[in-house]
C-alpha cells in the first residue's frame, strides 16, 4: 500500500511543507474521527483533471464505520466530488446534501477544507479537504457525552478549517495520546469544567478527588491534586496555556499512588478562544511497569559487572598460576586461558554499562584486537586494522565471537609472521608492512566477519577440518555449536591467510541491530 507521502507525489504538485502539514493532520486526527463518531477521509485534488485521490483514512473507535473497505488510493471525480470541490474552492466547511449510500450503509457526507498558515501567521491556501462521512444506520438521540463530543468536534473541524488544527508536536512526542476514550475534560474561556466524561470523572477519583469535576477549576485543581508541588504547577500550567491559545506538552500528575497522563489543547475556532480540550488518561500500571523494568535492568547491569569481576578474578588466579609454573608449555596453556577469559569479560564490561542486553561491538573488537599484538608470542610489530562496522549485536553472539576473533587474531599474528629460523630476523626490507585486517558487514540477515593476514599463509598440508591447535578447535567448536554459522580457512588472494566468517543474525533481532 503506497503512503500518504507516495500519492501525493505522484498524483499532486504539493510542496514538501504541504505534505508534512498532511503528515500531522493524519497523526492527530483520530481524536477527531472518534469525536466526530465519523470516519475520516483525507482527500488531495490531483492537478487539473478535476478529481481527488484518498491519501489518508481513519476509522472511528466510537461508532460503526462507514466504509468496510479501505479507500486509501482511490481517485474519484464527477458528482461524488462535488462536496469536496465546495470546501475546496470556497474554504469553508460543507454540510448540506442529503444522505448518500455505500451499499447498505448510509451516510452522511461533511467536507472540511485543509489550510496550512503561512509562516508569519497569515491565513494561506487550502490544500487538500478532509471527508467527515458518519454511518446513520444506529442513529438515535445523543446522550450528554455523544453531544459534548460533537460540539468539540465541530470546534476542532473548525481550526482545521481556519488551520490552526493540529497544533505542533513537542520533541519526544510521537503519539497523540491519551485518546478521546481514555478520558475528555471540556472548559470554558475561564478555564471551569463545563463537562467530563466518566472515564475523565474516574481518573481523577484515582488521583483522589472524589466530587464532580464540573463547575471546578481545572488548573487550580491540578495544583492541588499533585504530590509533587512543582509537578502540580507544571499541569496547571499546561491547562492555563491552552487557555491562551497555546499548546503544551503531555503533563503527568503523580497523587496517592495513582499517575494520570494529560494533553491540553486550546478550541478557537474561527480564531476565538472559547476555551480547552483536556485529555486526560489513568497510567497508573504503566508507570508501574515501567518502574518495575528499570529495577530489573538495573540488576541485570549489576550481575554483569559482578561476572566481570569474577572473571577479572578467574584470569588473576590463572595469571598467578603460570608465573609459579615451571613447565613452558603449561605456561603458555595458562596465558592462552587468562586471555580467553579477558576477552570474555570485555562483554559482560561492556553489558554492565548498558540498559540493555545488547552490546557495541566494535568498540570491544578494537580493544581486543589491540590486545592481541600487546600479548602474541612474537617480536614482529604487527599493525591491526578494522573495515566496516559490527554494529550492535545481542550478548549470545557477542559473548562467542569475541572468543572466536581473539583466537584468530592471536593466531594470525603468532603464526602468520614467524621470525626467520635462519637468520633470526623479520621481513627483508622493501616487503610490505606486517598487517591483519578484521572486516564486517551484514547481508540479508547474516554477519559476514573475515579476518586476513598478509603473511606467509597456511602449510601446504594444513586440513582446515582437522588440522590446527586448542585455539581453531575452539574456533570451529564456537562457530558451527553456539553460533550455528561456518568458517573458512584458506589462503588469500594475494598471499596471507584469510578466515571468513558467516553467523547468522535471529529473525527480528537483524533488523532491529543493523546499524
Amino acid at each position: 500500500m503506497s503512503t500518504l507521502r507516495d500519492l501525493a507525489e505522484e498524483h499532486t504538485q504539493l510542496r514538501p511543507a504541504d505534505i508534512d502539514h498532511l503528515h500531522r493532520i493524519a497523526g492527530d486526527w483520530q481524536m477527531l474521527s472518534d469525536l466526530s463518531f465519523a470516519d475520516l477521509l483525507l482527500w488531495v485534488p490531483v492537478d487539473g483533471e478535476g478529481t481527488f485521490v484518498c491519501v489518508a483514512q481513519a476509522r472511528p473507535t466510537t461508532a460503526p464505520t462507514a466504509y468496510l473497505d479501505d479507500q486509501v488510493g482511490r481517485i474519484v471525480g464527477g458528482p461524488e466530488v462535488a462536496h469536496l470541490e465546495v470546501a475546496h474552492r470556497q474554504g469553508r466547511i460543507w454540510r448540506e446534501g442529503d444522505p448518500v449510500w455505500y451499499g447498505d450503509v448510509p451516510a452522511r457526507h461533511e467536507a472540511i477544507p485543509v489550510r496550512l498558515r503561512t509562516a508569519d501567521g497569515e491565513a494561506g491556501e487550502i490544500i487538500a479537504v478532509v471527508g467527515r462521512d458518519t454511518n446513520l444506520s444506529t442513529a438515535r438521540t445523543p446522550s450528554q457525552l455523544e453531544l459534548n463530543y460533537l460540539t468539540t468536534a465541530d470546534d476542532l473541524a473548525q481550526m482545521v478549517a481556519d488551520g490552526t488544527f493540529p497544533p505542533p508536536r513537542h520533541p519526544g512526542e510521537t503519539t497523540s495520546a491519551p485518546r478521546v476514550g481514555d478520558g475528555l475534560v471540556r472548559l470554558d474561556a475561564n478555564g471551569t469544567v463545563t463537562y467530563a466524561s466518566p472515564n475523565a470523572q474516574s481518573a481523577y477519583r484515582r488521583l483522589g478527588y472524589a466530587s464532580h469535576l464540573v463547575g471546578e477549576d481545572l488548573a487550580k485543581l491540578h495544583r492541588r491534586l499533585a504530590s509533587d508541588p512543582l509537578e502540580g504547577t507544571d499541569a496547571g500550567n499546561a491547562v492555563l496555556a491552552a487557555l491562551r491559545g497555546e499548546a503544551p506538552p503531555r503533563r503527568e500528575i503523580d497523587a496517592r499512588g495513582a499517575t494520570m497522563l494529560t494533553r491540553a489543547l486550546p478550541l478557537m475556532p474561527a480564531g476565538v478562544p472559547i476555551g480547552a480540550l483536556v485529555l486526560v488518561r489513568d497510567i497508573t500500571e504503566v508507570r508501574r511497569r515501567d518502574r518495575a523494568l528499570i529495577t530489573k535492568d538495573a540488576t541485570i547491569r549489576e550481575i554483569h559487572h559482578r561476572v566481570k569481576n569474577n572473571l577479572q578474578t578467574v584470569a588473576a588466579l590463572l595469571r598467578l598460576q603460570a608465573r609459579r609454573v615451571s613447565m613452558p608449555e603449561a605456561r603458555v596453556a595458562l596465558e592462552e586461558s587468562v586471555r580467553r577469559v579477558a576477552s570474555i569479560a570485555l562483554v559482560h564490561e561492556t553489558l554492565s554499562m548498558s540498559s540493555d542486553e545488547v552490546v557495541e561491538f566494535d568498540g570491544i573488537v578494537d580493544r581486543v584486537a589491540s590486545a592481541a599484538t600487546e600479548v602474541a608470542a612474537t617480536e614482529v610489530t604487527v599493525g591491526m586494522r578494522r573495515q566496516g562496522s559490527f554494529g550492535v549485536l545481542p550478548a549470545e553472539i557477542a559473548t562467542s565471537l569475541v572468543m572466536v576473533l581473539n583466537e584468530l587474531l592471536l593466531n594470525a599474528v603468532e603464526h602468520g609472521f614467524p621470525l626467520d629460523a635462519e637468520e633470526g630476523a623479520a621481513r627483508p626490507d622493501g616487503a610490505a608492512k606486517p598487517e591483519v585486517v578484521v572486516s564486517a558487514h551484514r547481508f540479508r540477515k547474516q554477519l559476514h566477519v573475515s579476518v586476513a593476514d598478509n603473511g606467509r599463509g597456511l602449510p601446504e598440508q594444513f586440513d582446515a577440518e582437522r588440522g590446527g591447535n586448542l585455539g581453531l578447535q575452539i574456533v570451529r567448536a564456537l562457530i558451527t555449536g553456539e553460533l550455528r554459522g561456518t568458517i573458512e580457512l584458506r589462503n588469500g588472494a594475494t598471499g596471507g591467510t584469510e578466515a571468513v566468517l558467516v553467523v547468522p543474525l535471529a529473525r527480528g533481532t537483524a533488523d532491529r541491530l543493523t546499524p
